[in-house]
């Protein structure tokens, strides 16, 4: 596995170290990283959604949860209790963690589940206080000092 050294960028930048973590998770290599398979699309500007192929999957068998910003999608099969005798089993229902790093900006909204498809919501909300503003310069006059009698 490849170290990067982001200190010379840490150098003039403040709050990003979670960039070396971010890195070396994009960097590290899944054993099930295509499965299950998944989209995100990009609705229009502020609004995303992931798709995700969860074929065989019930709504209770998966879990959407959201910790610091990390979006964690996991889905685990509850045993099958029917004797079966499969000639072929092509549709996997292994256990899954995927894993999708947030923005601070980006919010999860609902998750909808459908035809096998788990959909789930994003939206951008950027707060007050870090959209752009202007900042009205003021001109001023200079001042003179007056010298009061007791000053001499």
């Amino acid at each position: 596995m490849r170290n990067f050294d982001l200190s010379p960028l840490m150098r003039s930048s403040i709050g990003f170290d979670h960039l070396s973590r971010l890195v070396d998770s994009a960097l590290s290599s899944e054993s099930s990283a295509a499965y299950p398979p998944y989209n995100i699309e990009k609705l229009d500007e502020d609004d995303y959604q992931i798709t995700m192929a969860v074929a065989g999957f019930a709504p209770d068998e998966l879990n959407v949860v959201i910790q610091e910003g990390t979006l964690l999608i996991s889905g685990a099969a509850k045993e099958d209790t029917a004797d079966r005798k499969y000639l072929h089993r092509g549709i996997a229902k292994r256990a899954f963690e995927r894993r999708f790093e947030l923005a601070e900006t980006i919010k999860v909204g609902d998750a909808h589940f459908e035809n096998g498809l788990l959909q789930i919501d994003l939206k951008r909300v950027i707060p007050e206080h870090k959209k752009p503003r202007n900042i009205e310069i003021r001109s001023s006059e200079p001042r003179v000092k007056t010298l009061e009698s007791s000053d001499i």
